[in-house]
This record gives structure tokens, sequence and C-alpha cells, in this order.
């Protein structure tokens, strides 16, 4: 039997916690802040594509087990990931004006205290990897060479959003491995084409702070494309869409008509946000950013009604 009372006292302490993070003065809001947890979006963009490599994988419904360890595994490791890039950017967060209240930029976090946070995340993270089979620990920990070294790629390339997209959709070839033991052409097309949504995605984000860029020598696509971007995201979103296509066309067992159309309305999503989107104002910017978690959830919905209906 349920018991009413277990239930409510779990609800005060999750309640309790919440309230814990979103409070500027508690102790812990600078780390959560440190890690993003209180902006979801890049946690939802590096999960998304390892959902899309388990459910492509699957032989009817997804591993839910599977889909649950992503869900934890891209917690910590996006956090980590921006760890690293708040280590090494922390000089130049403070001349941009987006980012100057970053716990490591406003010196609420100090260097050997991130550090450590750094290693207790990847701790966490390692542990988490050591759950699943052993090409999917080998593949994890090659990832670790694109989360240390994409933070410095804004420094010596106009193409940082490309080294963003292998990393962030590494989880493609992982979700394959996790189910099937190995990486084949279908989970290579759903890379490519996530690398592709990447380009798109964070070219969008990085027109939020091109004056700043600008002021303290950071390169972006936001940058090199300039007053042609929305063509070339244009360009970026159609790839991807057509990786998807081939993806569902590569796959052994076929996806049916139900994944084509359900693509289609993701491209229809992408189209209709493209048709709003606004680069010299940041808070449009930030909003069209953040809809690619739907877009990205409507691939899924895709990918699991073409395995359940095909």
């Amino acid at each position: 039997m349920v018991d009413i009372g277990q239930i409510a006292g779990l609800r005060m302490r999750v309640r309790t916690f919440v309230e814990s993070i979103v409070n500027p003065q508690s102790p812990i809001n600078p780390y959560v802040r440190l890690m993003r947890a209180d902006k979801p979006t890049g946690t939802w963009l590096l999960l998304l594509p390892c959902w899309w490599g388990v459910a492509f994988s699957a032989t009817y419904f997804p591993n839910l087990w599977l889909m649950f360890l992503f869900a934890v595994g891209a917690i910590i490791m996006r956090g980590a990931g921006c760890v690293v890039n708040d280590i090494y950017d922390r000089k130049l967060d403070c001349m941009v004006a987006r980012t100057q209240q970053r716990p490591l930029a406003s010196g609420e976090i100090a260097l050997p205290q991130a550090i450590l946070f750094l290693l207790g995340l990847l701790a966490l993270g390692l542990g988490v990897l050591f759950l699943f089979n052993t090409a999917t620990i080998i593949l994890g920990a090659l990832s670790l060479a694109l989360v240390f070294t994409y933070p410095l790629m804004k420094r010596i390339t106009w193409w940082p959003q490309f080294f963003l997209g292998l990393a962030f959709n590494w989880g493609a070839l992982l979700g394959g491995t996790a189910v099937m033991g190995r990486v084949d052409s279908t989970h290579l097309l759903v890379y490519t084409g996530g690398i592709f949504w990447t380009l798109a995605y964070d070219t969008i984000y990085a027109h939020q702070d091109k004056r700043d860029d600008i002021k303290v020598g950071i390169k972006s696509t936001a940058l090199l494309l300039g007053g042609n971007s929305l063509r070339w995201i244009s360009l970026f979103y159609t790839i991807t869409i057509g990786c998807l296509f081939l993806a569902g066309m590569a796959h052994p067992d076929g996806m049916g008509r139900i994944y084509t159309w359900g693509i289609l309305a993701a491209a229809c999503f992408a189209a209709m946000q493209l048709s709003l989107w606004n680069p010299d104002d940041p808070g449009n910017c930030w909003r069209r950013f953040t809809a690619n978690r739907d877009f990205g959830l409507i691939v899924l919905a895709a990918i699991v009604a073409g395995r359940i209906f095909n």
C-alpha cells in the first residue's frame, strides 16, 4: 500500500532541494550555475543524440534503463564540459556582458574549487560509464578528448561549432554500442546529421555574443558567416534532415512511412523557427536556440514510432 506520509515527505525533500538550487544565497547555487544545471537546454542537446542512437538500435521500444543511464550521464558530463569551458574562459568571461556573472569569472568560486568539482563530476561520469558494456566504455572514454579540447577551438578556428558538434553528438554512436555492441552506418549517419544540427543551433546561439566576441577576439561561425548566416543555417538543417532520412533508409529493418512523416515534421518545425529568427536580437536568438530541444524530441518521436509501427 502506498504510504501517503512517505510521498509527502519525499515531495518536501525535493522541494527543499530545488529551493536550495534557485536560492542565490545557498552555498550550492554557484556550483549549480557553474555546471549550468539551471539552464537545461544544453543537457537536452547532449542527451537527445544518445536517445536517438538507442532508439534506432531498438528492436521495438527503446531500452528505458539505457535511456535513464544516458540521462544521468548527460547531466554529469554536460556539467563537466561547462566547468572545463569556464576554467579556460574565466578571463574572457569577465569581458563579455552575458558571462560576467559566471561563478569563476565573478570570483564566487576559486579555481582550485572548480578543479576539485570537475574531478568529482568526472568520477561520477566514470561510474555511470562503467554500467555500460565494454564497447561503450571504450568509446565513452575517447570522448574525453573532445570534452577537453572543444573549449579551446574558439581561439584558433572560425568553426568551433563544428568541434562542439563532434563532442555533443558522440552519444549517437554510444547509443548504438550500448544496444548492439557496435556502430553501423545508421549511427554514423545520425552522428553526421547531429554535427550539422549543432552547427545550426550553435551558430544561432553565437549571434547573442557577436559584438563582445569581436572585442575580445573570440572566433565563431556567427562572425564568419555574418549576414549570410540564415542561408548557411538553412543548409545545415537541410543536411541534418537529409542524414536522418538516409539513416532511415540504411536501417537494416527499415523505418517505415511514419518515420518519414516525423522527420518532415521536424523539418517544418526548424523552418518555422528560422522564419522567426532575428540575428540582431539576443533574446530572440536564445529562444530560437532553446527551441532545438523540441526539434530533437520530434526526431526522437519519429524514430520510436518508426521502430514500433514499421
